[in-house]
């Protein structure tokens, strides 16, 4: 059976930030994902609330509101009353057996999937970082005189050459 997405990943990626070094996506941003109010997906995770602990959900305070506020341009005032969750990939994963509807599961089927690929990425870099330093360091004595080299060719076009061709002489 082939599966049709909901919503394009790229979507879902930019929904995703780093608070406290985490990987979260907001309440509201997930409420809109999900198709409800933020005020409906909040009063569903109060009912189940031992079913998040501090690494699946916490509540943003203060200063990191008024951080995202600045980042997204809200107002101080007509914004939200309250401070937002912010869910981690096993939070996102825990409101599937919250939010009963056949979207929000699939969606959240999309917004694991995502989390997923994200962090693949990481570890591939990662993989890529210490591949170029490994060759970055068996290479580099051998490599040294070519950049050397370089550096002197480049040193030799920045000085200022001797006028060369006819110029007018003053009077």
């Amino acid at each position: 059976m082939r599966e049709i997405m909901l919503i394009p990943r790229e979507i879902i990626e930019n929904k995703i930030y780093i608070l406290r070094g985490k990987k979260v996506i907001l309440d509201s941003d997930l409420s809109s994902l999900y198709g409800v109010e933020t005020k409906v997906l909040k009063r569903a995770v109060k009912r189940n609330i031992e079913r998040f602990p501090d690494d699946f959900m916490f509540e943003l305070n203060k200063e990191e509101m008024e951080i995202l506020r600045c980042q997204f341009g809200t107002s101080s005032y007509g914004g939200r009353r309250y401070l937002s969750y912010a869910f981690t990939e096993q939070g996102v994963a825990m409101l599937s057996s919250v939010l009963n509807s056949k979207k929000a599961i699939r969606v959240n089927i999309q917004i694991i999937r995502t989390f997923y690929k994200l962090r693949e990425m990481v570890v591939s870099n990662k993989e890529l970082n210490k591949r170029i330093d490994d060759l970055e360091r068996k290479y580099d004595k051998r490599f040294r005189v070519i950049f050397e080299n370089i550096k002197l060719m480049i040193q030799e076009d920045a000085k200022p050459k001797a006028e060369i061709g006819f110029r007018e002489r003053k009077r």
